[in-house]
């Protein structure tokens, strides 16, 4: 490879890796300075290109994010002089924004991290959930239209729309680019860690396809919370967020054999879980918990934390598991907490008082499509060896479970009791 080549490889790279970093900074700061995702994506896009054009002949620079900046306003601005109309429709937009969070000056050249208001624009009340989920994986998570179609298994042209229509709906609605107040944050900070869960229990457990995980998906989410926590350091929910995801993901190598095949908890080689993440996550829940009352996220970590720190199944704190539960409930009532509850239940107390538990819920109306009810009362009803009974809620966890390792595992399990 002669030497002109080389420095295309090292400077297509580089831009690769300064993209990956700095990109929801890069379109938080061109949002706020022009007012429109569009515009911003599209000279983000052509600052990119040019990149991979000098970069090779000049160097990189010393400030990289910065030129990208410069580059992509001022493209912005030519792309504007050509259409007056357009310009003038941004321009009252961005009044309206000035007035309601002035944009933070630039300081020696540094990109500015706006990517806060961003997460709040993608994550807006006023968007259909489906669309914020997606808009944060494309604006936030830097992953392209074919790839978020890739993540949630819908053709390219479906999410293609999907997000032209947030995007339309923010132009529409004119919603602002902004921070909430101290006010308004407790009623919006929870939408965007739902939409950030959402796509972590995506990649946990996979809705559909060939795989349990999604791991990719499971670590974009981890990315997008660290990036939250590091704006919003005071947050406690934010910290619970991040640490439930890590104590959770920390057990992804445990949870497939070498077939993809599922393995239960109770079944896990804990010697392959991922122990520095453990300790992480242990102790962001200290600080989650640590304060004030706690909120949902808080709770769910501490109960994933004592799976984690126990050595088996059978030395798990079963009775502060089911406490921490009836904290959950009264946080969120829910019939799928009540679900884990009441296998929680089963655990400290014998089958027959988490099966009827279970009973309990048989009313619930989420629950008759919801394939962990099923599963649950499945496994508690073999256990007291209503052979019948259970092959009958497996048959009914079989039909809703969409990945191929759940179908196997059930297919399997009803084998088993049956012979």
């Amino acid at each position: 490879m002669d030497e002109q080549a080389e420095n295309s490889v090292e400077a297509e790279n580089s831009v690769e890796s300064v993209f990956r970093e700095e990109r929801g900074r890069l379109l938080a700061s061109l949002v706020r300075r022009f007012g429109d995702l569009d515009l911003a994506e599209e000279v983000t896009s052509e600052a990119v290109e040019a990149a991979l054009v000098h970069w090779p002949v000049d160097g990189v620079p010393a400030k990289p994010g910065a030129w990208l900046l410069t580059t992509a306003r001022r493209k912005a601005v030519d792309r504007l002089r050509r259409d007056q109309v357009y310009a003038a429709r941004l321009a009252v937009m961005q009044v309206d924004a000035d007035r309601a969070d002035p944009a933070p000056p630039v300081v020696d050249g540094e990109l500015p991290d706006e990517r806060l208001q961003l997460f709040f624009t993608c994550s807006h009340p006023a968007l259909a959930e489906d669309d914020r989920i997606a808009l944060t994986l494309r604006c936030l998570g830097g992953l392209t239209t074919p790839e978020v179609a890739r993540a949630f298994l819908v053709p390219s042209a479906t999410m293609a729309q999907r997000i032209v229509r947030a995007k339309k709906k923010i132009r529409q609605a004119r919603i602002p680019f902004r921070t909430p107040s101290a006010e308004e944050l407790p009623e919006r900070l929870p939408g965007v860690l739902q939409v950030i869960y959402s796509v972590f229990t995506e990649g946990y457990a996979a809705s559909s396809g060939p795989d349990l995980q999604r791991v990719d998906l499971a670590v974009e989410a981890i990315r997008l919370a660290r990036i939250l926590r590091a704006l919003l350091p005071d947050e406690r929910e934010i910290a619970g967020l991040l640490a439930l995801m890590l104590l959770v993901h920390s057990r992804r190598d445990a949870r497939t054999d070498a077939a993809g095949g599922i393995v239960l908890l109770e079944d896990q080689d804990r010697g392959r879980w991922d122990k520095p993440m453990i300790e992480e996550g242990s102790d962001l829940v200290v600080i989650a918990l640590t304060g004030g009352a706690p909120g949902p996220y808080g709770v769910q970590a501490a109960i994933a934390a004592l799976h984690d720190e126990a050595e088996d199944m059978e030395s798990t704190d079963w009775p502060q598991i089911c406490a921490l539960y009836g904290v959950l409930l009264t946080l969120t009532p829910s019939p799928v907490v009540a679900v884990n509850r009441a296998v929680a239940l089963a655990m400290r107390d014998g089958e027959e008082a988490g099966l009827t538990a279970l009973e309990e819920l048989s009313a619930e109306p989420k629950l008759a499509d919801y394939h962990p009810y099923h599963l649950a009362r499945g496994e508690l009803l073999a256990r007291l060896g209503r052979t019948a009974e259970a092959v009958s809620a497996y048959q009914r966890a079989l039909k809703l479970v969409g990945t191929q390792p759940e179908q196997a595992f059930l297919e399997r399990r009803i084998g088993e009791i049956i012979e």
